[in-house]
């Protein structure tokens, strides 16, 4: 995720233990996640800049969540003060997109009754 601003300790230990965020129209308290500020990834470019470097520094962090409320990283990161500036999914359970290329498709084999 790449925030809006030098994210702090602060924020990412409320990451880490929860914050509440309105999912619909009720509040809900997220579960403890995986939250560390990481060094700019290796991803491609965006098509549209998001925004000009004139508006400030921005960070990138990684989290990992365990459960999957409507648009809840951006909820959490907003939360701690942090809007979400880009958001890049990178993984789902086991399976990762480490290798795959942009509009590229692997098909992967579901075990039945998932």
């Amino acid at each position: 995720v790449q925030v809006d601003g030098e994210i702090d300790e602060n924020a990412l230990q409320a990451l880490r233990d929860g914050v509440e965020i309105r999912p619909e129209k009720t509040t809900h308290f997220t579960q403890m996640a995986k939250a560390k500020k990481i060094d700019t990834p290796q991803i491609a470019p965006r098509k549209k800049s998001i925004r000009g470097d004139h508006h400030g520094p921005t960070s990138w962090v990684s989290i990992t969540i365990s459960e999957g409320k409507n648009r809840q990283i951006r909820k959490m990161t907003a939360a701690v003060g942090f809007p979400t500036l880009r958001l890049v999914r990178v993984r789902i359970g086991d399976w990762k997109l480490e290798g795959l290329a942009r509009g590229e498709v692997r098909v992967i084999e579901v075990p039945n009754g998932f």
